[in-house]
């Protein structure tokens, strides 16, 4: 057997490696391992020695992954996929279990956009086997966070990364569409008569102040010339839309769910505004996708589901 290169890498250290950058910390991998907190990290840095590169800082009191160490955590997520898929092989088993697919969901998000970005996803089960799907909801800024810890495959949002922000990520727009207003049938009846003139004065059920659709819509009020009557505002989408559909008022929601919100919430059509537009984003680490659940989310949001809305 021919001895080993100075180069070749040692998988034992590229283990603890990967444990410390998934498990968040040190401590956490060497708990889990059995280990002294000291060993681990003596390992991972001849494993920075062996690569030549720092694959984690620190940033205050958290340890978090440089860009070398994004690509090397990727590398050793498949390399130890791979492993375990030849283990399963050589025991007999039919396979290693379900593909978990974690996807954040940021609270501006409605509920029923994320329900069809995902869907495609989960309708890969025939060719890649069956999939676990795990939703995290929270505010981007945090989802984002996790993201970058690789707690997350990737985000979904209504907003890009902001500028400035420390968290290395790449946005790719899924698609974008109108916003439609829905109410219960006698509200609808009243106030879609004279459209958009209808609506001064009437009772609105409006997102909070800070979501990019509040903004949207003030300025396309404002534009209009109309004071609406604002009588309730709302951090979660779906409970706008349970309020609405109890009468309290007239709700937006994005025109590619419009006959999602129609059935599911028993309201009519008020009117659309065409002009004011919600986007939509999958966040990722990696600027070329290759997870194939994540490529159908994004590739059928673009090709249909917001040119069907």
């Amino acid at each position: 057997m021919s001895t080993a290169s100075p180069d070749a890498l040692n998988f034992h250290h590229l283990l603890l490696f990967w444990l410390v950058a998934r498990e968040g910390g040190v401590v956490r991998a060497a708990q889990r391992l059995g280990l002294a907190p000291p060993t681990v990290s003596a390992q991972v840095r001849a494993l920075e020695r062996a690569l030549g590169e720092r694959l984690l800082e620190k940033q205050g009191r958290r340890l978090v992954l440089t860009e070398v160490g994004r690509v090397a955590y990727r590398h050793a997520e498949e390399i130890f996929a791979l492993g375990q898929e030849l283990v399963d092989a050589v025991k007999g088993r039919p396979g290693v279990g379900p593909l978990r697919l974690v996807v954040g969901v940021g609270q501006a998000l409605p509920k029923l956009v994320a329900r069809r970005l995902v869907a495609p996803a989960l309708a890969l089960e025939k060719s890649l086997g069956k999939i676990r799907l795990v939703c995290v909801e929270d505010r981007t800024e945090r989802l984002l966070g996790e993201l970058a810890a690789h707690q997350l495959d990737l985000v979904l949002s209504d907003a890009p990364v902001p500028p400035g922000s420390a968290v290395r990520a790449y946005n790719h727009l899924l698609g974008e569409c109108g916003v439609s207003l829905f109410a219960t049938r006698e509200l609808a009846q009243r106030h879609r008569k004279n459209f958009p003139r209808g609506l001064d004065g009437a009772p609105f059920l409006l997102p909070t102040e800070n979501t990019s659709l509040r903004r949207n819509l003030d300025l396309w009020f404002e534009r209009e010339g109309l004071r609406p009557t604002i009588e309730g505002e709302f951090e979660d989408g779906a409970l706008l839309k349970a309020f609405g559909s109890e009468g309290l008022g007239l709700f937006p929601a994005p025109s590619a769910v419009e006959d999602d919100v129609r059935r599911q919430f028993d309201v009519e059509l008020v009117g659309r505004l065409d002009d004011v537009r919600e986007r939509f984003y999958a966040i990722s680490v990696e600027r070329r996708i290759k997870n194939p659940a994540v490529l159908a989310i994004c590739e059928t949001a673009r090709t249909r589901t917001f040119r069907e809305g």
